[in-house]
Protein backbone atom coordinates (compact mmCIF):
# COMPACT_ATOMS: atom_id res chain seq x y z
CA UNK A 1 0.00 0.00 0.00
CA UNK A 2 1.09 3.18 -0.63
CA UNK A 3 1.30 7.06 0.93
CA UNK A 4 -0.28 9.30 -1.10
CA UNK A 5 -2.04 13.08 -1.27
CA UNK A 6 -5.06 13.95 -3.46
CA UNK A 7 -5.40 17.82 -4.41
CA UNK A 8 -8.78 18.61 -5.01
CA UNK A 9 -11.90 17.34 -3.92
CA UNK A 10 -13.81 18.86 -6.48
CA UNK A 11 -16.95 16.12 -7.58
CA UNK A 12 -14.53 13.54 -9.26
CA UNK A 13 -11.62 13.95 -6.62
CA UNK A 14 -13.54 13.32 -3.59
CA UNK A 15 -14.82 10.01 -4.49
CA UNK A 16 -11.51 9.15 -6.48
CA UNK A 17 -9.23 9.82 -3.22
CA UNK A 18 -12.23 7.73 -1.12
CA UNK A 19 -11.64 4.92 -3.11
CA UNK A 20 -7.97 5.05 -2.18
CA UNK A 21 -8.46 4.59 0.76
CA UNK A 22 -10.79 2.05 0.49
CA UNK A 23 -8.22 0.00 -1.31
CA UNK A 24 -5.56 0.55 1.53
CA UNK A 25 -3.89 3.17 0.81
CA UNK A 26 -2.99 6.03 3.11
CA UNK A 27 -4.47 9.52 2.05
CA UNK A 28 -3.79 12.83 2.71
CA UNK A 29 -6.17 15.24 1.07
CA UNK A 30 -6.02 19.07 0.25
CA UNK A 31 -8.92 21.73 -1.14
CA UNK A 32 -8.53 24.88 -1.59
CA UNK A 33 -11.74 25.39 0.78
CA UNK A 34 -10.70 23.46 4.34
CA UNK A 35 -13.75 23.00 5.15
CA UNK A 36 -14.05 20.57 1.94
CA UNK A 37 -11.01 18.48 3.07
CA UNK A 38 -12.62 18.04 6.83
CA UNK A 39 -15.76 17.04 4.91
CA UNK A 40 -14.00 14.44 3.50
CA UNK A 41 -11.44 13.25 6.31
CA UNK A 42 -15.32 12.88 8.16
CA UNK A 43 -16.54 10.66 5.65
CA UNK A 44 -12.97 8.45 4.54
CA UNK A 45 -9.80 7.79 6.97
CA UNK A 46 -7.43 9.69 6.07
CA UNK A 47 -5.68 13.11 7.16
CA UNK A 48 -6.45 16.69 5.91
CA UNK A 49 -3.91 19.32 4.95
CA UNK A 50 -4.10 23.38 4.77
CA UNK A 51 -1.40 23.37 1.77
CA UNK A 52 -0.34 21.25 -1.37
CA UNK A 53 3.05 21.58 0.05
CA UNK A 54 1.63 20.08 3.69
CA UNK A 55 -0.21 17.51 1.30
CA UNK A 56 2.43 16.16 -0.56
CA UNK A 57 5.14 15.99 2.14
CA UNK A 58 6.12 12.42 2.90
CA UNK A 59 4.20 10.89 0.38
CA UNK A 60 5.26 8.73 -2.42
CA UNK A 61 2.62 9.91 -5.18
CA UNK A 62 0.62 12.99 -5.27
CA UNK A 63 -2.97 13.25 -7.00
CA UNK A 64 -4.69 15.92 -8.40
CA UNK A 65 -8.02 16.79 -10.24
CA UNK A 66 -8.51 20.70 -10.39
CA UNK A 67 -10.37 22.98 -12.57
CA UNK A 68 -7.73 24.37 -15.65
CA UNK A 69 -4.48 25.08 -16.05
CA UNK A 70 -4.18 28.28 -13.90
CA UNK A 71 -6.02 25.99 -10.67
CA UNK A 72 -2.97 23.29 -11.51
CA UNK A 73 -0.11 25.66 -11.86
CA UNK A 74 -1.67 27.21 -8.22
CA UNK A 75 -1.43 23.67 -6.49
CA UNK A 76 1.55 22.64 -8.24
CA UNK A 77 4.38 25.53 -8.17
CA UNK A 78 5.77 27.88 -5.79
CA UNK A 79 6.79 27.75 -2.19
CA UNK A 80 3.59 26.23 -1.20
CA UNK A 81 2.85 24.37 -3.89
CA UNK A 82 2.74 20.20 -4.47
CA UNK A 83 6.36 19.92 -5.84
CA UNK A 84 7.80 22.01 -2.91
CA UNK A 85 6.83 18.85 -0.61
CA UNK A 86 7.77 16.57 -2.65
CA UNK A 87 11.29 14.85 -2.45
CA UNK A 88 13.29 13.28 -5.60
CA UNK A 89 12.03 10.10 -6.83
CA UNK A 90 8.20 10.37 -6.00
CA UNK A 91 5.56 10.80 -8.71
CA UNK A 92 3.08 13.67 -9.28
CA UNK A 93 -0.03 12.21 -11.31
CA UNK A 94 -2.59 14.96 -12.42
CA UNK A 95 -6.02 13.59 -13.20
CA UNK A 96 -7.22 17.56 -14.44
CA UNK A 97 -8.64 17.82 -17.75
CA UNK A 98 -6.00 20.65 -18.86
CA UNK A 99 -3.61 21.74 -22.10
CA UNK A 100 -0.66 19.83 -23.25
CA UNK A 101 1.41 22.51 -23.07
CA UNK A 102 0.67 22.94 -19.24
CA UNK A 103 1.19 19.31 -18.57
CA UNK A 104 4.85 19.27 -20.52
CA UNK A 105 5.78 22.17 -18.12
CA UNK A 106 4.87 20.62 -15.41
CA UNK A 107 6.76 17.54 -16.38
CA UNK A 108 9.48 19.73 -17.16
CA UNK A 109 9.45 21.49 -13.81
CA UNK A 110 8.95 18.75 -11.95
CA UNK A 111 11.93 16.76 -13.76
CA UNK A 112 14.62 19.38 -11.92
CA UNK A 113 13.76 18.46 -9.44
CA UNK A 114 13.88 14.48 -10.30
CA UNK A 115 10.45 13.76 -9.76
CA UNK A 116 8.41 12.28 -12.42
CA UNK A 117 4.88 13.95 -13.66
CA UNK A 118 2.39 11.98 -15.39
CA UNK A 119 -1.00 13.89 -17.09
CA UNK A 120 -3.50 11.41 -16.30
CA UNK A 121 -6.78 12.90 -17.65
CA UNK A 122 -10.23 10.55 -16.75
CA UNK A 123 -13.01 9.85 -18.74
CA UNK A 124 -16.40 8.57 -17.04
CA UNK A 125 -18.06 11.64 -15.70
CA UNK A 126 -18.91 11.94 -12.01
CA UNK A 127 -20.77 8.68 -12.04
CA UNK A 128 -17.35 6.73 -12.75
CA UNK A 129 -15.43 8.73 -10.43
CA UNK A 130 -18.28 7.25 -7.66
CA UNK A 131 -18.18 4.13 -8.70
CA UNK A 132 -14.51 3.68 -9.74
CA UNK A 133 -15.01 2.75 -12.94
CA UNK A 134 -12.85 5.65 -14.90
CA UNK A 135 -10.98 5.19 -18.21
CA UNK A 136 -7.51 7.31 -17.70
CA UNK A 137 -5.02 8.57 -20.23
CA UNK A 138 -1.60 8.72 -19.45
CA UNK A 139 1.22 10.94 -20.55
CA UNK A 140 4.82 10.50 -19.37
CA UNK A 141 7.61 7.94 -19.11
CA UNK A 142 7.13 3.71 -18.70
CA UNK A 143 8.81 3.84 -15.07
CA UNK A 144 6.99 6.15 -13.19
CA UNK A 145 4.11 5.00 -14.94
CA UNK A 146 4.18 1.23 -14.40
CA UNK A 147 4.73 2.11 -10.39
CA UNK A 148 1.44 4.35 -10.36
CA UNK A 149 -0.64 2.49 -12.37
CA UNK A 150 -1.58 -0.35 -9.58
CA UNK A 151 -2.57 2.81 -7.51
CA UNK A 152 -4.45 4.49 -10.21
CA UNK A 153 -6.25 1.09 -10.32
CA UNK A 154 -8.15 1.87 -7.17
CA UNK A 155 -10.79 4.06 -8.84
CA UNK A 156 -9.98 2.68 -12.72
CA UNK A 157 -11.35 0.25 -15.00
CA UNK A 158 -8.76 1.31 -18.04
CA UNK A 159 -5.25 2.73 -17.29
CA UNK A 160 -3.42 3.38 -20.75
CA UNK A 161 -0.07 4.75 -20.93
CA UNK A 162 -0.07 6.57 -24.72
CA UNK A 163 2.91 8.73 -25.01
CA UNK A 164 5.12 10.95 -23.90
CA UNK A 165 3.96 13.80 -21.80
CA UNK A 166 1.29 15.81 -22.99
CA UNK A 167 -0.29 12.60 -24.55
CA UNK A 168 -2.84 12.41 -21.96
CA UNK A 169 -4.01 15.51 -22.46
CA UNK A 170 -4.44 14.95 -26.29
CA UNK A 171 -6.05 11.76 -25.92
CA UNK A 172 -8.50 13.73 -23.69
CA UNK A 173 -9.07 16.38 -26.70
CA UNK A 174 -9.36 13.38 -28.90
CA UNK A 175 -12.01 11.85 -26.33
CA UNK A 176 -14.30 15.53 -26.15
CA UNK A 177 -14.10 15.89 -29.75
CA UNK A 178 -15.59 12.52 -30.55
CA UNK A 179 -18.37 13.17 -27.68
CA UNK A 180 -19.57 16.67 -28.97
CA UNK A 181 -20.60 15.13 -32.43
CA UNK A 182 -22.14 12.13 -30.65
CA UNK A 183 -24.00 13.96 -28.52
CA UNK A 184 -25.31 17.12 -31.45
CA UNK A 185 -25.95 13.64 -33.37
CA UNK A 186 -27.95 11.79 -30.80
CA UNK A 187 -30.19 15.74 -30.04
CA UNK A 188 -31.05 15.86 -33.56
CA UNK A 189 -31.78 12.35 -34.00
CA UNK A 190 -33.93 12.15 -31.45
CA UNK A 191 -35.84 15.24 -32.12
CA UNK A 192 -36.42 14.39 -35.22
CA UNK A 193 -38.10 11.14 -33.90
CA UNK A 194 -39.99 12.92 -31.78
CA UNK A 195 -41.75 15.24 -34.09
CA UNK A 196 -42.44 12.41 -36.43
CA UNK A 197 -44.44 11.02 -33.76
CA UNK A 198 -42.57 7.72 -33.48
CA UNK A 199 -42.87 5.57 -29.71
CA UNK A 200 -38.88 6.68 -29.02
CA UNK A 201 -38.05 3.90 -27.28
CA UNK A 202 -38.84 1.51 -29.84
CA UNK A 203 -36.68 3.33 -32.07
CA UNK A 204 -34.16 3.42 -29.92
CA UNK A 205 -34.77 -0.49 -28.49
CA UNK A 206 -34.34 -1.29 -32.51
CA UNK A 207 -31.30 0.77 -33.60
CA UNK A 208 -28.91 0.69 -30.34
CA UNK A 209 -28.37 -2.76 -31.16
CA UNK A 210 -27.14 -1.64 -34.62
CA UNK A 211 -24.38 0.66 -35.74
CA UNK A 212 -25.87 3.82 -34.52
CA UNK A 213 -25.54 2.40 -30.89
CA UNK A 214 -23.29 4.76 -28.54
CA UNK A 215 -22.81 4.96 -24.39
CA UNK A 216 -24.90 8.06 -25.12
CA UNK A 217 -27.09 6.66 -27.22
CA UNK A 218 -28.16 4.02 -23.83
CA UNK A 219 -27.68 6.39 -21.21
CA UNK A 220 -29.36 9.97 -22.44
CA UNK A 221 -31.98 9.27 -25.11
CA UNK A 222 -34.73 8.97 -21.74
CA UNK A 223 -33.67 11.62 -20.10
CA UNK A 224 -33.40 13.59 -23.29
CA UNK A 225 -36.79 13.00 -24.10
CA UNK A 226 -38.07 13.63 -20.24
CA UNK A 227 -36.46 17.37 -20.77
CA UNK A 228 -33.82 16.65 -18.02
CA UNK A 229 -30.44 17.70 -17.92
CA UNK A 230 -29.32 16.81 -13.97
CA UNK A 231 -27.42 13.63 -14.75
CA UNK A 232 -23.70 14.03 -16.11
CA UNK A 233 -20.85 16.40 -17.05
CA UNK A 234 -21.85 20.08 -17.39
CA UNK A 235 -22.21 22.50 -20.22
CA UNK A 236 -19.94 24.68 -18.38
CA UNK A 237 -17.15 21.47 -18.28
CA UNK A 238 -17.75 21.03 -21.58
CA UNK A 239 -17.05 24.58 -23.09
CA UNK A 240 -13.96 24.59 -20.98
CA UNK A 241 -12.90 21.12 -22.71
CA UNK A 242 -13.91 22.25 -26.32
CA UNK A 243 -11.82 25.37 -26.10
CA UNK A 244 -8.52 23.51 -24.96
CA UNK A 245 -8.95 21.28 -28.44
CA UNK A 246 -9.85 24.16 -30.52
CA UNK A 247 -6.47 26.09 -28.90
CA UNK A 248 -4.62 23.01 -29.63
CA UNK A 249 -6.01 22.66 -33.42
CA UNK A 250 -4.60 25.90 -34.06
CA UNK A 251 -1.17 24.60 -33.15
CA UNK A 252 -1.14 21.09 -34.69
CA UNK A 253 -3.29 22.40 -37.73
CA UNK A 254 -6.37 19.97 -37.33
CA UNK A 255 -9.58 21.12 -38.77
CA UNK A 256 -12.56 21.18 -36.09
CA UNK A 257 -15.33 22.48 -37.94
CA UNK A 258 -17.77 20.30 -36.03
CA UNK A 259 -16.24 20.84 -32.45
CA UNK A 260 -16.45 24.56 -33.27
CA UNK A 261 -19.92 24.35 -34.21
CA UNK A 262 -20.87 22.42 -30.96
CA UNK A 263 -19.14 25.03 -29.20
CA UNK A 264 -21.15 27.44 -30.68
CA UNK A 265 -24.71 25.76 -29.34
CA UNK A 266 -23.39 25.35 -26.11
CA UNK A 267 -23.03 28.30 -25.36
CA UNK A 268 -26.46 28.98 -26.70
CA UNK A 269 -26.98 26.63 -23.88
CA UNK A 270 -25.25 28.79 -21.07
CA UNK A 271 -26.97 31.59 -22.22
CA UNK A 272 -30.50 29.58 -21.64
CA UNK A 273 -29.13 29.63 -18.09
CA UNK A 274 -27.96 25.56 -18.48
CA UNK A 275 -24.32 26.31 -17.62
CA UNK A 276 -24.96 23.38 -15.27
CA UNK A 277 -27.25 21.11 -17.15
CA UNK A 278 -25.33 18.00 -18.61
CA UNK A 279 -24.19 17.81 -22.22
CA UNK A 280 -27.27 16.30 -23.69
CA UNK A 281 -28.82 19.09 -23.48
CA UNK A 282 -27.99 20.03 -26.82
CA UNK A 283 -31.45 18.68 -27.58
CA UNK A 284 -33.14 21.95 -25.94
CA UNK A 285 -32.14 23.72 -29.03
CA UNK A 286 -34.10 21.95 -31.52
CA UNK A 287 -36.95 20.94 -29.66
CA UNK A 288 -37.23 24.48 -27.83
CA UNK A 289 -35.96 26.72 -30.34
Amino acid sequence: MAKVAFLGLGVMGFPMAGHLVAKGHDVTVYNRTFAKAQQWTQKHKGKAAKTPREAAEGNEIVFCCVGNDDDLRSVVLGADGGLAGMKAGTIFVDHTTASAKVARELYDAARQQGIDFIDAPVSGGQAGAENGVLTVMCGGDQAPFDNAKPVIDSFARACVLIGASGAGQLTKMVNQICIAGVVQGLSEAVNFGMKAGLDMEKVIGAISKGAAQSWQMENRWKTMVDDKFEFGFAVDWMRKDLGICLDESKTNGAQLPMTALVDQFYARVQARGGRRWDTSSLIQLLAKP
